[in-house]
């Protein structure tokens, strides 16, 4: 795996590898990363950005996926399989990530509100909990 590649050769490299790249959500949110290191939308647009981590903000994957189909080109699928299902694959966790017969009834449900996303519902192993 390749957490956070500080330059786009780097992720080039990894990819070409066959690491996944992981890059922060808040750098797609903030619109680049806060040490200066490269942009994870730079990382997105040049196809090389397989998963995104909350890293310090939780609420930044769901921002992030947004951001990635306004910025980056990427259909809404695409963008949640960077916060679902590609970063579950990633760790070994093949009981999560998609909506499956069989997996994890994990489901969050979203409003698109002023052109951002709002969470309305969770729902955790098909038990609603928030």
């Amino acid at each position: 795996m390749s957490e956070f590649p500080t330059t786009l050769l780097a992720a080039r490299h990894a990819s070409a590898c066959g690491l996944v790249t992981v890059a922060g959500a808040p750098n797609v949110v903030r619109g680049g990363s806060h040490s200066g290191n490269v942009s994870a939308l730079e990382l997105a647009r040049e196809g090389v950005l397989d998963a995104l981590s909350s890293d310090y903000v939780p609420g930044s994957l769901l921002q992030a996926a947004w951001l990635l189909t306004r910025d980056a080109g990427f259909t809404l699928s695409g963008a949640l399989k960077l916060v679902s299902l590609q970063p579950a694959r990633a760790c070994g966790l093949d009981d999560r990530g998609a909506i499956a017969e069989g997996l994890r009834a994990d489901l969050v449900r979203v409003r698109e509100i002023g052109g951002q996303p709002v969470v309305r519902e969770v729902i955790s192993r098909g038990s609603r909990v928030a």
